[in-house]
């Protein structure tokens, strides 16, 4: 199997190279979206085929046979198709005619530098790799958008979370003389813009540093209990605990007021976070706390971990239980029907006269019953606060 995949911009009249020309006037089978076949159809020769790449895509390629001529945009192994092509038929031959991507061509058109810049795609793609460049505080973010995804979109989720420092540009039609347009404007008017499909945009911010260790006084509380909060020094021993760095998914199990998985998201952006909570109060406690601190991407689950529906959730490597009432060993029970072969479990266990349940015994029972290996226990004392230990078993 062989394809050749030659890169287009918006342009209503392209211009191909003569190598691509003879290509093209040899071809027979073709092969793009419907945009570029309104774009293409006067070059191509009588009586060709035309294949539309649409979902499903195991569908289109069912057709694929022999030699295929594909139209793609802008490089098309930058998030493109030809990528497609090697994750699907790996073994196909690919020659490849790319040209600029809109994201350059943006950039070319702005006379900005792009080789500082970080890219995302949010292309038919969900928010987390945006995020994480948030998060991480990139100073030049390039992001390739969709319908669901517009600069709107993508303003409004900044502005919620906090991220305010930016500048967005965006570019309509890129490569089109006839529609093309550059738009440089702030994120709070980019909220109230209707752009013109298809459009990329690059944000420029100043980067600032994101906090380590967020002191507890500046939660919000629920009802206005500090001590209901994990202390900061605690919190991120706790999350040394369960080696963050090289886990994917935690689950935060009675997350209260969101301090855990909230420190969690923004130490370590890569991670995956599903929260728990059975206390209706603290939904609301949650979404403030995570846009007040820049943490966007946490998954909330209300209502009792118990009867959750978990199954279609991706499997946790970390957890942390930051509540139980009273049921760790059926908790225990049923995060190891979904617990990764190297997963950790971490809690939190207070020595107080004033706790008649002892969590520290009920951790112990729990992981012998269910065959878990303890690591020592971390025995902490913050200033006059009743004595905190650190409980960790593996899988």
């Amino acid at each position: 199997m062989k394809f050749y995949v030659i890169g287009i911009s918006d342009a209503p009249r392209p211009f191909f190279p003569p190598e691509v020309q003879e290509i093209i006037r040899q071809g027979r089978v073709f092969s793009g979206g419907k945009r570029h076949h309104e774009i293409v159809a006067p070059y191509l020769p009588d009586e060709s085929q035309w294949i539309d790449i649409t979902v499903p895509l195991d569908a289109v390629f069912d057709q694929y046979h022999d030699e295929v001529i594909v139209f793609a945009s802008g490089d098309p192994l930058f998030f493109g198709f030809a990528n497609t092509i090697k994750r699907k038929m790996p073994d196909a031959e690919i020659v490849l005619y790319p040209t600029f991507n809109s994201l350059q061509m943006l950039a070319h058109r702005l006379v900005m530098p792009y080789h500082d810049m970080r890219i995302v795609s949010l292309t038919g793609r969900p928010w987390p790799e945006f995020d994480r460049a948030l998060i991480e505080r990139a100073g030049k973010i390039g992001v390739l958008t969709d319908r669901e995804h517009t600069p709107a979109a993508i303003a409004r989720r900044m502005l919620d979370y906090g991220y305010t420092g930016y500048t967005m540009h965006v570019g309509e039609h890129l490569g089109n003389p006839n529609k093309e347009h550059i738009t440089t404007l702030a994120l709070e008017q980019a909220v109230e813009h209707n752009f013109e499909y298809p459009n990329c945009l690059i944000l420029c911010g100043h980067t600032t540093t994101r906090p380590f260790g967020i002191p507890e006084s500046e939660f919000a509380l629920l009802n206005g209990r500090e001590k209901m909060i994990t202390k900061a020094p605690i919190r991120l021993l706790t999350l040394q605990a369960m080696e963050l760095p090289q886990k994917s998914v935690l689950w935060d199990i009675g997350f209260c007021t969101g301090s855990v998985s909230i420190e969690a998201r923004l130490q370590f952006p890569h991670l995956h976070v599903e929260a728990f909570e059975i206390r209706p109060e603290c939904e609301a406690l949650m979404h403030e706390n995570s846009r007040r601190f820049g943490a966007p991407g946490i998954n909330v689950h209300m209502g009792d971990f118990l009867t959750a529906n978990i199954e279609d959730l991706p499997c946790p490597d970390a957890v942390f239980i930051g509540g139980h009432g009273g049921k760790l060993k059926e908790i225990m029970a049923r995060v190891m029907t979904v617990l990764a072969d190297d997963g950790i479990i971490v809690m939190n266990s207070v020595t107080s006269p004033m706790v008649h349940t002892d969590s520290h015994q009920l951790f112990n029972e729990a992981c012998r019953e269910l065959g878990f290996t303890q690591d020592q226990p971390t025995r902490i004392i913050l200033n006059d606060n009743n004595p905190i230990e650190i409980l960790k078993c593996r899988r």
